[in-house]
């Protein structure tokens, strides 16, 4: 099975400093002491099994928010060294092909910082995660960015270096982040993790995350990935995994949903060739056109690799 995935991070934790993992907590996700460890392209692609991986976008891993540069410095390095030491441009080691920065666009910098990631030659979008909630197991800042007045302002100077945004956020905010979309459409969106269905436990928590994805698909500069499902379903089977895998490619459509790994996260909850395999026999049924747009081509298209 070939894949684009869209959503992996590298970290190496002997060169390059992230806070979250020097003293890892525990959170919904689990014990984040699992992933204190190197993971680097060649982990990856060890672990990918029988999955062919033609090609990665690097989302943000939490790296040092004193320096967000030097995480983009230090991935293009990465890809540029994999393609001298292959000596073949587009070599499928020369990773990641895409690389999806931090800055904070509330800061009175935000300019210089986005110059500064677009300078590099994979850079391709920027994510500041915006997930509040009101209960501390699942929040993940404690500042509404979509109603600051500063940040937005800054966000319209994404379509100024070309770069998109990744959202990252719950159901509860898809409302402003429909906003933000249509206040912006010439800067596309691309909804992290299937829109992060936390609040499972009620009735209104489902109509939060099933209105607010197809208010989200209403606006056509904003696609999503379907990844991190596992954070919410530790012990995964692919009919767990089916309805949000289904409720989020009819709400985008073949056309603007694609799927994504988010490992070493959910390499938690299972392994690398049993996710991919399990997206595939959830779209057994689709065309073989709709398949490569969700393994390969809306990834290629959208991160523009």
């Amino acid at each position: 099975m070939q894949v684009v995935d869209p959503h992996v991070h590298f970290w190496d934790l002997r060169t390059h400093r992230y806070p979250w993992l020097e003293q890892p907590g525990t959170s919904f996700v689990g014990d984040a002491a699992a992933l204190k460890h190197d993971y680097l392209p060649d982990t990856l692609l060890n672990e990918a099994g029988e999955i062919e991986v033609l090609k990665v976008v690097h989302v943000e891993a939490n790296h040092d928010p004193a320096n967000p540069v030097e995480e983009t410095r230090w991935l293009q390095s990465l890809a540029d060294g994999a393609h001298e030491a292959h000596g073949v441009h587009g070599s499928p080691r020369a990773l990641p092909n895409a690389i999806v920065a931090w800055a904070d666009l509330s800061a009175p910098d935000a300019e210089a910082t986005l110059a500064a990631h677009a300078a590099f030659a994979n850079t391709r979008g920027i994510r500041q995660i915006l997930n509040v909630h009101a209960d501390p197991l699942y929040g993940y800042v404690d500042r509404h960015f979509m109603r600051d007045p500063v940040w937005l302002d800054h966000v319209g100077l994404l379509a100024r270096y070309g770069l998109s945004f990744d959202l990252q956020l719950y159901p509860s905010q898809m409302r402003e982040a429909a906003q933000l979309a249509r206040r912006h459409p010439d800067i596309q969106f691309v909804l992290n993790h299937a829109g992060m269905f936390v609040d499972r436990d009620s009735l209104a928590g489902y109509r939060a995350w099933r209105d607010g994805l197809r208010l989200l698909s209403s606006c056509p500069n904003v696609a999503v990935k379907i990844s991190g499902l596992a954070m919410f379903d530790h012990l995964w089977t692919v009919e767990s995994l089916r309805p949000y895998v289904l409720e989020a490619i009819d709400a985008f459509g073949t056309e603007r949903a694609m799927f994504a790994s988010n490992f070493p996260v959910d390499r938690l909850f299972g392994s690398y060739e049993a996710l991919w395999h399990a997206y595939a026999r959830i779209v057994v049924g689709a065309s073989d056109s709709e398949r490569t747009a969700l393994f390969r081509s809306n990834a290629e298209r959208i991160y523009r690799i």
